[in-house]
């Protein structure tokens, strides 16, 4: 059913928390209770009984269910936050589409090119809608820099590196579904998958991908390094890197223009200061004084985004992060996977539904047996 919250209404928003883990706990329901004027946490879902008790008691939410339908067909909420782990996306997120619910989606939205269609054909025309929880095109940083690569300000990008370079102990890999294909999807899609959002919101669509990885010292399926050379429409190349194995971790990103050298460098979080703009030689100082950022510090992260999200419910609008912008990031990460096991460079576009890496990101069938444990 559509939505239906009349124009006009602004009363708070009912929303609904489904997964009570870390992610939830720690960056959810802060984001949420910064504006609990728009929005409030009406129930929480987890099939945890002990750790649904804990976080409703902590944060003082009544309605506490085992399941996302039996939550649905009391709670009836306006948006459900899924902080579940992506194995268990997909039939969430339809479900609370058919109910009428907006949804908003942790990383990565789904394991798979089929699963992520599969939610955006429960969406409607005005709503609901399930937007991907990609913050770091959120916060004052993100949104003046893509104002200035829209407006052509800083010239046409000609090469960048994309890199997200973290460290994540042989313990963290422990539980079976992380470092899966059938899991989270392993480092590049449940790590890098920010900082290829980013790159893609900001240089536009990309052409064609020649991908590897490797497994250098954790013993997963997926690998814990990638590398890519990706081409974009614009012509521009970059480089991607993903790593689980790097001790001294960053998020970097670097673009460098006919007119300037744009670069963030951060770890989860950046604000205005964490963007830097050098000119090229020669570009004239009435052109640079354009490239100042003009907006309150914002920093990156939930609560902008959610913000925008609400403003979004309201007027029955699709979010930015939702639909064909949601999906690039997934394909080009698919594209990635594909030319790491095939050997050959992949065009967007090119994975469609008679391709086996279309319905799994092994190119395989997926293994049902793989266990994944409500702790994201």
């Amino acid at each position: 059913m559509p939505s239906t919250r009349p124009p006009g209404n602004r009363s708070p928003i009912r929303a609904a928390v489904v997964g009570t883990g870390q992610i939830a706990d720690g960056a959810h329901m802060p984001a949420l209770h910064q504006l609990a004027a728009q929005v409030r946490v009406v129930a929480a879902v987890d099939t945890d009984p002990a750790r649904l008790q804990s976080f409703a008691d902590r944060w003082g939410i009544d309605g506490r269910y085992a399941t996302c339908a039996s939550m649905l067909a009391v709670e009836q909420p306006e948006l459900v936050v899924l902080c579940t782990p992506p194995a268990v996306h997909t039939s969430d997120a339809i479900e609370a589409l058919q109910s009428g619910a907006w949804v908003w989606c942790e990383k990565p939205p789904a394991l798979s090119l089929a699963e992520y269609d599969a939610i955006s054909a429960a969406e409607r025309p005005g709503g609901p809608y399930a937007p991907v929880v990609f913050q770091q095109r959120y916060g004052s940083g993100a949104r003046h820099a893509h104002n200035l690569f829209d407006s052509g300000l800083l010239g046409r990008p000609l090469v960048a590196h994309c890199q997200t370079t973290w460290y994540r102990e042989p313990e963290y890999f422990v539980p079976e579904w992380r470092g899966s294909f059938s899991g989270d999807g392993g480092p590049v899609m449940a790590l890098g998958i920010h900082q290829i959002d980013l790159l893609i919101h900001l240089l536009g669509p990309w052409r064609e991908v020649q991908a590897f990885s490797a497994s250098t010292s954790r013993a997963i399926e997926t690998g814990d390094v990638h590398t890519a050379l990706v081409r974009f429409d614009s012509g521009a190349l970059a480089t991607v890197v993903t790593s689980a194995v790097s001790p001294r971790e960053v998020s970097h990103l670097r673009v460098d223009t006919e007119l300037a050298t744009v670069e963030l460098t951060h770890l989860y979080r950046h604000g205005n200061a964490d963007w830097v703009y050098t000119p090229a030689p020669g570009v004239p100082g009435e052109a640079v004084s354009q490239w100042s950022n003009p907006l309150p510090d914002e920093t990156s992260g939930h609560p902008p985004q959610l913000r925008a999200l609400l403003d979004d419910l309201r007027a029955g609008r699709r979010p930015a992060t939702s639909g064909a912008s949601g999906r690039a990031a997934l394909e080009l990460i698919t594209a990635m996977q594909r030319s790491a096991a095939t050997g050959e460079s992949v065009k967007r576009g090119a994975i469609g539904p008679d391709d086996p890496f279309y319905h799994h990101l092994s190119g395989s069938i997926p293994d049902k047996s793989v266990e994944v444990a409500d702790d994201h």
